[in-house]
């Protein structure tokens, strides 16, 4: 049985592509975006990030990494070589929510231990990936949102890639549940050192699905390849492997 790579935009009828694993697809042609399960229209807002570099300029920001930091060989940006510099614009939900923890728990740093209760109150935009991309480091990623607009494919460059989400808003909504708990557990433990009782309280306001431009470095030093990830709306370097250096 042939699988379907490609639905009809219920927008404007141009065939609008797809590979497997993905759920929600965005029309290269309008820009309109659609829940391939069900072929009907996307329900819930979608925003952009621009693109601030184009395929020249983007070699100021990966030259600005490569001069900072101590850890890297001095030489790193005169003997580098970049191999590929690719634009790609990642599908995020940004989930809205406010978070309250109450816990008890017992405090053993000091003699005798004590028992504490209390709550650990937080709001977040938490920011969940919707592709398989292991090794993306979405926590350190600080999504610029002041700079989000309304979708439109037309602020899209040509030589760029646009991926679909490969999980919906409920699948989104539940990893952000998921990741918090973790999180606040994470920081109930630099309170106590035995966790007795935990209970998280989250309350979504919004979930926003929105496109962001990532661009990805390859580059060569000394014969070997590496690889560097760098926000487009921002030009900060998000996640790059450094050369060992003898220094």
């Amino acid at each position: 049985m042939a699988v379907a790579q490609n639905i009809r935009c219920s927008h404007c009828g141009a065939p609008v592509e797809f590979k497997p694993g993905e759920i929600i697809a965005t029309c290269e042609y309008c820009g309109f975006t659609t829940v391939i399960e069900t072929g009907k229209p996307f329900k819930f807002k979608h925003s952009l990030l621009l693109n601030k570099f184009d395929e020249t300029q983007i070699k100021e920001p990966i030259m600005n990494w490569m001069r900072s930091g101590f850890l890297k060989p001095p030489d790193l940006a005169k003997k580098s070589k970049t191999l590929e510099k690719n634009l790609l614009y990642l599908p995020f939900w940004i989930v809205s929510v406010e978070a309250k923890t109450s816990y008890k728990g017992i405090f053993e740093r000091i003699a005798p231990p004590i028992v504490k209760e209390g709550k650990i109150q937080k709001e977040y935009n938490w920011l969940v990936l919707g592709r398989e991309a292991a090794g993306f480091p979405t926590r350190e990623y600080d999504v610029p949102l002041g700079g989000k607009i309304p979708y439109d494919f037309r602020k899209i460059e040509s030589f760029a890639k646009v991926l679909n989400s490969e999980i919906d808003r409920a699948e989104a909504l539940e990893l952000a549940k998921q990741q918090i708990e973790a999180h606040h557990r994470y920081l109930l433990q630099q309170e106590v050192d035995k966790i007795v009782e935990m209970f998280t309280e989250i309350n979504v306001k919004q979930a926003v699905y929105l496109h962001a431009p990532v661009w990805f470095v390859k580059y060569e030093y000394k014969g070997k390849t590496y690889q560097l990830i760098i926000d487009g709306a921002t030009g900060m370097a998000l996640k790059g492997d450094i050369p060992a250096s003898k220094f």
